[in-house]
């Protein structure tokens, strides 16, 4: 596994390396270029971009490297410096960590399993898996599964978005006289929108590239959808306003955010942004009475809920390390392909 994510990299790393989804099929394409690439699946989230690869020799990683340096036009100082190799048994146990949720920014949440599961369908469309991939993608689903049956670590719906209406209300107080703009219609929104809403919100709009998503999405919330092109004009009106599109650029400037502040000088603005590359431009922050947050800067409330997990996740790991090795003796016998006992995923726990 080539990746990098929260734990190794910077948000301003992280963005340039992310895969926007109309990449994604030339990645593979590219990736099917490269000699001695067996297998390999692309796990592209906001937090993390990692390849997981069956490869016939060492060399491969310099050959991996060279790609995703070309394709991103990064440095290959920077890739080295922010990204992690694993290999063999590591590398399963640390698909087994990410799908359960122990290495996430908030750990246990739910989202990644399901991001983990998209990837994995993805490199079945593109034709990029194979016998050892296949077994182990079906076997980190089943160790989440058994992660979130049998232990604590999911307890309390803890998400990205729980982090980020828990900063909106510690700012704010009451989020029912407050005016919210959610920007994108995906799971990270929707499971905002599902936080903001149990805490008392009930003047929320979403915005979407495509009208009929981000209508689908208020009616299920009891909102308002706007038009994807009039959010410039209409951030005055907003309070707090969350990112969490798949722009290549930021959506707002910082003169467009000075602008808002100049229009409503009693009425503090509230970012949130949860996407990666990054929906508001970082110069934001120098504005007076604008409130800039992104994803990394959740870290801090996040470690918060991580403190108070501590056990179960030691707990998680020393069960899913035994997992992790069960399955690579298994992967290094003669033929990987073959069919291993229906009880020995449970049989570590």
């Amino acid at each position: 596994m080539l990746g990098a994510s929260h734990r190794t990299a910077p948000i301003e790393v992280r963005e340039k390396l992310a895969i926007g989804p109309d990449q994604t099929a030339d990645v593979y394409q590219g990736l099917k270029k490269i000699d001695g690439l067996n297998e390999f699946v692309v796990l592209n989230t906001c937090n993390r971009i990692e390849i997981y690869t069956v490869a016939e020799h060492p060399e491969v990683r310099r050959r991996l490297e060279t790609y995703l340096c070309d394709f991103h036009s990064c440095d290959s100082e920077t890739l080295r410096k922010f990204s992690t190799w694993r290999e063999n048994e590591d590398a399963v146990r640390h698909l087994f960590e990410v799908s359960s949720g122990i290495d996430s920014l908030v750990v246990g949440e739910a989202e990644i399993l399901g991001q983990v599961k998209d990837s994995y369908a993805r490199a079945r469309e593109n034709a990029s898996l194979g016998p050892i991939l296949n077994r182990v993608f079906q076997k980190s689903f089943q160790a989440a599964k058994w992660t979130r049956t049998h232990t604590g670590i999911g307890r309390g719906q803890v998400s990205v978005g729980s982090v980020a209406v828990d900063l909106a209300q510690k700012i704010f107080g009451d989020l029912a006289r407050c005016r919210i703009l959610v920007l994108g219609a995906g799971e990270i929104a929707e499971r905002t929108l599902v936080n903001l809403k149990s805490r008392g919100a009930h003047s929320i709009t979403v915005a979407n590239r495509t009208f009929e998503r981000a209508g689908d999405l208020a009616r299920k919330m009891e909102g308002c959808a706007l038009p994807f092109e009039q959010i410039h004009r209409a951030l005055v009106e907003y309070d707090i306003v969350i990112g969490s599109t798949a722009a290549t650029e930021p959506l707002f400037s910082r003169a467009e955010a000075g602008q808002v502040i100049h229009n409503r000088p009693l009425r503090p603005l509230l970012l949130i942004d949860l996407a990666v590359p990054r929906d508001f431009d970082s110069a934001i922050t120098e504005i007076d009475n604008v409130f800039l947050y992104n994803i990394d800067d959740l870290s801090e409330l996040a470690d918060a809920n991580r403190a108070s997990r501590e056990t179960e996740i030691a707990r998680c790991r020393e069960v899913l390390q035994a997992k992790a090795r069960h399955l690579w003796k298994h992967l290094r016998l003669p033929d990987p392909s073959r069919t291993e006992d229906p009880g020995s995923v449970q049989g570590t726990g």
